[in-house]
Formats: structure tokens, sequence, C-alpha cells
């Protein structure tokens, strides 16, 4: 009978799944630094948001100047978390464009294996059909 299949390549097909793993992994720290800044733009939106409304609301020169120097102060750690985002999208960006590369390199192996797999099921199914035959056509001419 056939011998079981083995995928000559399943060392390297293994080894670039590995990439693909960490690929999806350093992927998914450089979307989650994103995801922290930009929940840390919300803070200081609403920060900014609450400092407005205290300022409108008070007629006190000294609260008005103090909330005038916050407001600056939440403009500057935009800026700054602004700078962050930037980059962190160009680092993501980056990380996505290894993920699709390692992805690329995985499927062709994976889709060569396929075929390979194919070739030895139909080479596996004719030569089980070859002995069935053989089978019964000895068994016709010993009855005979």
């Amino acid at each position: 009978m056939a011998k079981a299949f083995k995928f000559e390549l399943q060392d390297v097909l293994d080894f670039r799944n590995f990439e693909k793993d960490q690929a999806q992994n350093e992927l998914a720290k450089a979307l989650a630094v994103e995801t922290q800044i930009n929940n840390n733009l919300q803070l200081i939106a609403s920060q900014f948001i609450e400092v407005k409304k205290q300022i409108d609301a008070s007629s006190d020169f000294e609260d008005i100047a103090a909330g005038n120097t916050r407001k600056k102060f939440l403009e500057l750690q935009k800026e700054e978390l602004l700078n962050q985002l930037a980059e962190a999208k160009v680092v993501s960006d980056q990380k996505r464009a290894v993920l699709a590369e390692a992805m690329k390199k995985t499927t062709a192996l994976e889709k060569l294996k396929e075929k390979q797999l194919e070739g030895w099921k139909e080479e596996s199914d004719k030569e089980e059909n070859d002995f069935i035959d053989d089978l019964a056509n000895n068994g016709k001419h010993f009855h005979q």
C-alpha cells in the first residue's frame, strides 16, 4: 500500500506559520498602542470640555486664568499625543506590511502542500484500485 503523505517543505511551512503568528502579535501590539493614544486623546478632549465649562461658569479672574493655563497644557498634551499617534500609525502600517508578506509566503506553501496532497491521494487511490484489480484478476485465474 501507499506510504503516508509527507510534505517535504513542512518544516519551512511551520516556520512561515510561526513568522506569521509573530507578525500578527506585533501588529496587535502596534494597534494597542494606537488605541491607547486614542483613548488618551479622548480623555484630554473631555478634560478640555470640562475646563471650558468651568471658565465659562466663573467670573473669578484667578479661576479663569487657571483654566486658561490648564487649556494650554491640555493643548500641548494633545499635540504630543497626535505626534505619537502619527508615529504609531507608521509602525502599524509597517507591521501590517510584514504580516501581509508573511501571509503571502504561508499561503503559497499551503497551496503547494494541497496540490501535493491531492496528487498523493490520486496516486494512493490508483495504487489501491490496481491492487484490488490484481486481487480480482488473480481470484478469477485461481478459480478457473
